[in-house]
């Protein structure tokens, strides 16, 4: 059989051409004033952004110095109470191999500077970096234009190698604390063996004392001593019915008491008696010491009469010429 031949497609019908569009009036010009407003708005725009990040406004220089810049990059804010009042302009390294951070202040905001004021640059773990700058005095003199400070560091991060080591350390603690040969497990054996003797026979009293002999002769003991101290009872009951019953020694003693006030009573009567005799006796003495006194004088009076008479003898025995012993007899 014969194939069918393909059928031959048929051709669209051409569209007739068209007259091309007659050019529009002034686009060139149209063209440059749209370039020249564009220009304007970015130069607008480049001017309001330069005002607003206060770069026509007067500052002053603040030169910071801290050990490394890690994290610090041109443009950053220096705030005061969380408000921005400087700018980070320039980083420098110097001779000395310390960083030196320039900081252009608003000459608005430089009245919070003082010369106490203190800078931090603060590093957390989370979050940027911050440079803060803090006024405890406000009285202070202002801190002039240029002046040079240096910066505390504090950086949290640095502080976790430490922390790191203080773990390490504590868990090798608690590695040797709970191990099998360690001390807390050898005192949680003796709690056991505590545990296990105050709960058996003798209680308490045989976890004192180690053994159930020792215990048994504790005991023993005791009751020895029980028995011991009712025996001193029984005693002191029939010592205590035999002084203080009713023909104890209590009633003896107490009459003997009585008799005993009787007596000193009849001897205090006997002393006043012998008081007023006393008392005589020194009247009379006192008498007798004045008659002594008069008898002084007179011993004196006959003494010297004596004397004269003596030598009136010596006197009479030197001139007469027959000499006889005299004899005078004083009282």
């Amino acid at each position: 059989m014969n194939e069918p031949s393909n059928p031959i497609p048929e051709t669209a019908p051409t569209p007739p051409l068209q007259s091309p569009a007659p050019p529009l009036p002034n686009v060139q010009i149209k063209a440059a004033m749209l370039l020249v407003l564009m220009l304007v708005l970015v130069g607008g725009s480049v001017i309001y952004l330069m005002y607003a990040r206060g770069a026509f406004e007067s500052t002053q220089k603040l030169v910071l110095v801290a050990d490394d810049s890690e994290g610090v990059v041109v443009g950053m804010d220096l705030t005061f109470s969380g408000f921005p009042i400087g700018r980070v302009s320039r980083i420098a390294l110097s001779p000395t191999g310390n960083v030196h951070m320039t900081v252009d202040v608003a000459q608005a905001d430089a009245h919070w500077l003082r010369s106490s004021s203190i800078f931090t640059l603060e590093r957390g773990l989370v979050g940027n970096t911050r440079l803060r700058a803090y006024s405890g005095i406000l009285t202070d003199p202002l801190l002039q234009g240029g002046a040079t400070r240096n910066l505390l560091v504090g950086d949290a991060s640095a502080e976790i190698p430490h922390l790191v080591a203080a773990a390490k350390e504590l868990i090798q603690n608690l590695k040797t604390l709970t191990a099998a040969d360690s001390s807390l497990d050898a005192s949680l054996s003796n709690v056991k063996i505590l545990t296990e003797k105050l709960s058996g026979r003798n209680g308490a009293l045989g976890a004192l004392l180690g053994d159930e002999k020792n215990a048994q002769k504790l005991i023993l003991a005791l009751d020895q001593a029980n028995s011991l101290l009712a025996k001193v009872d029984n005693l002191a009951a029939k010592a205590d019915t035999q002084v203080f019953g009713p023909g104890g020694l209590m009633k003896d003693t107490q009459a003997t008491i009585v008799q005993l006030n009787g007596l000193l009573l009849e001897a205090r009567a006997s002393l006043k008696k012998v008081d007023a005799v006393l008392v005589e006796a020194q009247a009379v003495g006192a008498n007798a010491r004045a008659g002594t006194a008069d008898l002084g004088a007179l011993r004196a009076d006959i003494e010297t009469s004596l004397r004269k008479v003596d030598h009136l003898v010596n006197e009479i025995n030197r001139k007469w010429p027959f000499r006889h012993d005299a004899e005078l007899k004083l009282p």
